[in-house]
């Protein structure tokens, strides 16, 4: 490493002001403090910081989202190979290597796109590079289904960069969450690939699926009266987007997020209660003729995306509410409103990612009122006071 160290120490030069390669200063930077801790200090005022930077909040949401990730690269082969009737002839390598070789080029297309485009935008701006698109490099290919085609991944994680991020400053400055607007473009661009059931499945077109296969997902079948069991849910051994289908992999990255205090408990806590809410809500006045009013509020924590945005989307510290009593406001509303969208519009199974934009969009008002609130009753203190 400190061959490492000397090397860098010694280039620096060039990419400074001045220097024959100035205007990469942004690249050179970005690499530096990859590699190693910045050792830059702050010029004036007096601060108190601990050490958990951008970069470490970065890293310990991924590292979250690994149990997700791993497990979904292994339900992608389970699929597979239950779709082509040879699951009983191979072995758990061989399924979790079907899954990989399925998983992984969607990951490397994701982040070798957004991270040009934000290399490429801070190098416009003369900005340094920061480490959002970390987290959000692995969130796009786990909300995808595992057939989509490479090119659409590249073109929706371009738009969600460039109009999601990068038109609003960049990391820190957007309102909306990328990953989600990333799937959402997919969703409303090009239907059949993120819907039906052929979407779900790795290579099925040059597959020929065994006759009286299905391949619904649980919301797919609740929208037809049939409910998958809650168990099946809860394990994720079912078809779904790659990391959104096992709640114990996604509790095992919220219990990470919550434990290393990155995620908000008040966000995460207060969607499951609005979702647990208005899943109650429906099976006690919901039309008997409606499926999935009447599909069991506790089926609709662990169907679709539900489970995965309530740990990585909602929580999402630059789009989400940031008083803390705006929090529980937010993430209640959220899991309300995703169970609503489920309910009521048939054509939109997914209601989650639809119900966190729209939230994300009235974060900012949320705590405005919270913010004004407690202004409010600062001046009313030291009215009486005087």
């Amino acid at each position: 490493m400190n061959a490492l160290r000397n090397f860098l120490d010694n280039v620096k030069p060039k990419f400074q002001e001045g220097g024959k390669f100035a205007k990469f200063r942004s690249t050179f930077g970005a690499f530096e403090t990859f590699l190693f801790t910045p050792n830059e200090t702050n010029k004036c005022g007096v601060h108190v910081r601990d050490a958990v930077d951008l970069k470490r909040t970065m890293i310990v949401v991924v590292l979250a989202l690994v149990p997700a990730l791993l497990f979904g690269m292994y339900n992608t082969g389970y699929q597979h190979f239950r779709m082509t009737g040879e699951l009983a002839d191979v072995t758990f390598w061989q399924i979790f290597f079907k899954g990989f070789l399925a998983v992984l080029p969607i990951i490397v297309v994701s982040y070798v796109v957004g991270l040009a485009i934000e290399f490429a935008s801070a190098q416009m701006r003369g900005h340094e590079v920061n480490e959002g698109f970390l987290v959000s490099g692995m969130l796009i290919p786990l909300v995808m289904p595992a057939d989509v085609p490479l090119w659409m991944v590249g073109v929706a994680t371009a738009f969600a960069v460039i109009f999601g991020k990068e038109v609003y400053g960049g990391t820190g400055m957007n309102f909306w969450n990328p990953a989600l607007l990333a799937r959402v473009f997919l969703f409303f661009a090009y239907p059949t690939k993120m819907s039906g059931e052929t979407a779900w499945y790795y290579n099925y077109s040059s597959e020929v699926a065994v006759d009286g296969f299905s391949g619904a997902t649980p919301l797919a079948l609740a929208n037809g009266g049939h409910y998958t069991a809650f168990s099946d849910a809860f394990f994720g051994l079912i078809p779904g987007s790659i990391g959104e289908t096992s709640a114990v992999a996604i509790l095992i990255g919220a219990f990470i997020l919550l434990y290393t205090g990155v995620a908000s408990w008040k966000t995460m806590i207060s969607v499951f209660v609005g979702g647990i809410a208005m899943g109650w809500l429906f099976n006690q006045i919901g039309s008997a003729d409606n499926a999935m009013a009447q599909l069991p509020w506790y089926n609709h924590l662990v169907y679709g995306g539900f489970c995965f945005g309530a740990v990585f989307m909602a929580t999402d510290p630059v789009t989400s509410a940031r008083t803390e009593g705006g929090k529980f406001i937010y993430g209640f509303l959220i899991g309300a409103m995703a169970i609503v969208i489920r309910v009521l519009n048939p054509g939109f199974p997914e209601g989650m990612m639809l119900a966190i934009l729209l939230m994300n969009t009235f974060a900012p008002l949320i705590d405005h009122f919270f913010v004004q609130a407690n202004i409010n009753r600062r001046k009313k203190r030291l009215t009486i006071k005087a």
